[in-house]
C-alpha cells in the first residue's frame, strides 16, 4: 500500500542530527511550554496571595500541567489519528489545528467555573475533610491519572481521560478515608462504577455500528464508480492521457490490472492515497471491483475506454450529487455537538426554534458551497478529485473535534486543580470555584505541548495500526463518533469519546475486511485497567504528599 508523507512523519526513524529534521519544531514548543510554565507560576502566585504555601503551590501547578500534557498526548493524540493517518494533516498542521482550535475551545468555551468536586463517584462531602486534606486529594488524583496516561501513550493505547481521573480521586479519597478513620469503600458511588463499565463495551460498539453504515453507505455510493473508472485504466489510474494510449499491451485488461503496483509509483501523492482507497474497494470479495476484473477480460481497448467515460462520468456525478447532502448533514451535526457539547459551557440559551433554523441555514450554506467546489473538481482526474474533496471535509471534522475536545476534556485537568487553587486561595472549600483564563490558557497550551512531544504513538495506533486510514474512511469514522457522542449526551448514555472513536475506526476496517483486532486486546485491557491503575497510583500518591505536608 502506498505510504503517505503524513504516515513518515509519525514514524520515520530520526536521523538528521540533534533532535532530527523537526529541531525547530521542538525546540518552538519546548520554549512556549516552558515560558508559559514559568508565566503561569508567576500568575498563580500572584493570584494566590504571599501568605499560600509556595511549594505546595507550584507542586498543583506541576501536576495539573502535566495531566493536561498527557490528555494532549494521548486523548487529543487520539482525535487527531484519523486525519494524520489519512494523509489529511500532517503532524505539524495537526499541532497547528490544535493550536487554534484546542485553546480556543478551551478559553471560548471551556466554562467560567467548575464543581470543585469533580467527579459524584465518591462522597467527599460525608468525610468531613478539612481544606488542605481536600487539596491533597484532588492534586493526588492529577499525579495518578497523569502518570498512567503518560504510561498508556507511551504503549501508544489510547484510553479514557475521564476514566483515569476517576480512578485517581476515587484512590486517593478513599485511601485518605481509610488513613483518617472518615470513611472507606462505602463512600465509592458502585453504580457509577457499573456504568463506566457499561461503556467499555456500549461505546466501542455504538462507534462501530455508525462508522459501518455511514462508511459503507459512502463506499457504495461514491466510492464504487471512481474505483470502477481506476480498474478500467490502462495504467492503473484515470487520467485523461491513457486515452491516447497506442501501447498494444493494454488491450489485454487483466494484464493492465496486475500493473497497478508499478504504475502508482509514477502517481503524486495525493494520487497514490486515493488509489490505495480504490484498489482497496474494487479488490473487495463480490465487490464491484472485483467483478469488474473479472468482466473486463475480454473487453477490447476500445470497449474498456468506452465503459470507463461511462464510469466517470458516474464519478463525477456521485461527488457533485451525492458529497454535497452528505456534507450538509454533517455540518449540522457538528455544528450540533459544540452548541450541546461545547457551548452550553458559557451559558449560550438557544431557543429550540433558532437552533433549527441556525443548523438549516449552515446546512444549505455548506450544500451550495460544496456543489461549487465539486463542479470545479471537473478539471482534475476522478482519483485526485475523490481525495481533495474528502479531505477538506475531514478537516473541517478534525477543527470541530479539536474545538469541542477543548471546551470538553480540559475539565479533567483544570476541575482538580481549579478546586486547589481555590482552597490554597481561601483556605475553606467551595462547591465552585472560579475558572481563570489564564489557567485556561495554559493548560490548552499544556494540551498541545503534549500532542507534539508524546502523541505520535497513539496517533499511529488510531490512524495507521488498527486499520488503514484514508480521506474518506477518516472522515466517516469522525463523523459516526460525533453523532454518536451527540446522541449520547442527549440520551444521556455512559459513554466515552474516546472509546467511541476507537469502535469507528474498527467499523472502517471491518467495512474493509482489514481490521487489526490483534492490536485491540491490550487496547481493550488498558480501557479496563485505566480506572484501578490510576487509583493506585493515586492512593500511593496521597499517602506520600499527608506524609510531606
Amino acid at each position: 500500500m502506498a505510504r503517505t508523507s503524513a504516515q513518515d512523519s509519525t514514524d520515520a526513524p530520526v536521523t538528521q542530527g540533534f533532535l532530527g529534521p523537526d529541531r525547530s519544531w521542538h525546540v518552538g514548543a519546548g520554549l512556549l511550554t516552558l515560558a508559559t510554565v514559568v508565566a503561569f507560576t508567576i500568575w498563580a502566585l500572584t493570584h494566590t496571595g504571599t501568605d499560600v504555601n509556595a511549594f505546595l503551590l507550584i507542586l498543583a501547578i506541576a501536576f495539573g500541567l502535566f495531566m493536561a500534557f498527557n490528555i494532549g498526548g494521548n486523548d487529543v493524540a487520539n482525535s487527531f489519528g484519523t486525519s494524520v493517518g489519512a494523509g489529511t494533516l500532517t503532524m505539524k498542521q495537526a499541532l497547528v489545528v490544535a493550536a487554534v482550535f484546542e485553546v480556543s475551545g478551551a478559553v471560548l468555551a471551556g466554562g467560567s467555573v467548575t464543581e470543585t468536586v469533580r467527579s459524584g463517584i465518591v462522597d467527599l462531602e460525608g468525610m468531613s475533610l478539612d481544606p488542605l486534606a481536600f487539596a491533597l486529594i484532588m492534586m493526588s488524583a492529577l499525579l495518578g491519572a497523569a502518570v498512567w496516561l503518560l504510561l498508556a501513550t507511551r504503549m501508544g493505547w489510547p484510553v479514557s481521560t475521564t476514566h483515569a481521573i476517576i480512578g485517581g480521586i476515587v484512590g486517593a479519597a478513599v485511601t485518605t478515608g481509610l488513613v483518617t478513620g472518615t470513611g472507606g469503600f462505602a463512600m465509592v458511588h458502585w453504580g457509577e462504577i457499573g456504568k463506566i463499565a457499561v461503556s467499555w463495551i456500549l461505546s466501542p460498539l455504538l462507534g462501530g455500528i455508525a462508522s459501518f453504515l455511514l462508511f459503507g453507505a459512502i463506499k457504495r455510493r461514491i466510492l464504487a464508480p471512481a474505483a470502477r473508472a481506476i480498474a478500467l485504466g490502462s495504467r492503473g489510474y484515470d487520467d485523461a492521457e491513457d486515452d491516447d494510449d497506442e501501447d498494444d499491451e493494454d488491450d489485454d485488461a487483466d494484464e493492465s490490472w496486475q500493473r497497478h503496483v508499478p504504475a502508482s509509483e509514477r502517481m503524486t501523492e495525493l494520487q497514490q492515497s486515493a488509489f490505495a482507497e480504490s484498489a482497496a474497494l474494487d479488490l473487495t470479495p463480490g465487490g464491484p471491483g472485483a467483478e469488474l476484473i473479472e468482466a473486463s477480460a475480454d473487453l477490447t481497448k476500445k470497449e474498456r475506454k468506452a465503459a470507463r467515460k461511462v464510469e466517470r462520468k458516474a464519478a463525477y456525478h456521485a461527488l457533485e450529487k451525492r458529497v454535497p447532502p452528505l456534507a450538509a448533514g454533517a455540518a449540522m451535526l457538528l455544528a450540533a455537538m459544540l452548541v450541546f457539547k461545547g457551548l452550553d459551557n458559557v451559558g449560550l440559551n438557544i431557543s429550540v426554534g433558532g437552533g433549527v433554523l441556525m443548523l438549516v441555514m449552515l446546512a444549505l450554506g455548506v450544500w451550495m458551497a460544496t456543489t461549487i467546489f465539486a463542479r470545479a473538481l471537473k478539471k482534475q482526474s476522478i482519483s485526485r478529485a475523490t481525495f481533495i474533496m474528502f479531505s477538506w471535509m475531514q478537516v473541517f471534522t478534525a477543527c470541530a473535534f479539536a474545538f469541542s475536545h477543548g471546551a470538553n476534556d480540559i475539565a479533567n485537568a483544570i476541575g482538580p486543580f481549579v478546586a486547589v487553587l481555590d482552597v490554597l486561595k481561601t483556605g475553606q472549600i467551595g462547591a465552585e470555584a472560579a475558572v481563570p483564563t489564564a489557567a485556561l490558557i495554559a493548560f490548552g497550551v499544556a494540551l498541545v505541548s503534549g500532542l507534539w512531544f508524546v502523541g505520535r504513538k497513539v496517533i499511529h495506533t488510531v490512524g495507521t495500526g488498527l486499520t488503514a486510514m484514508h480521506p474518506s474512511s477518516g472522515f466517516a469514522a469522525e463523523l459516526a463518533a460525533a453523532t454518536i457522542v451527540l446522541l449520547a449526551s442527549v440520551l444521556g448514555l455512559p459513554v466515552s469519546s474516546t472509546h467511541i472513536l476507537i469502535g469507528a475506526v474498527l467499523g472502517v476496517g471491518i467495512v474493509n475486511h482489514a481490521a487489526n483486532w490483534r492490536l485491540m486486546r491490550p487496547i481493550f485491557l488498558a480501557w479496563i485497567i485505566t480506572l484501578p491503575a490510576a487509583a493506585g497510583i493515586g492512593a500511593a500518591g496521597v499517602l506520600v504528599l499527608r506524609a510531606i505536608f
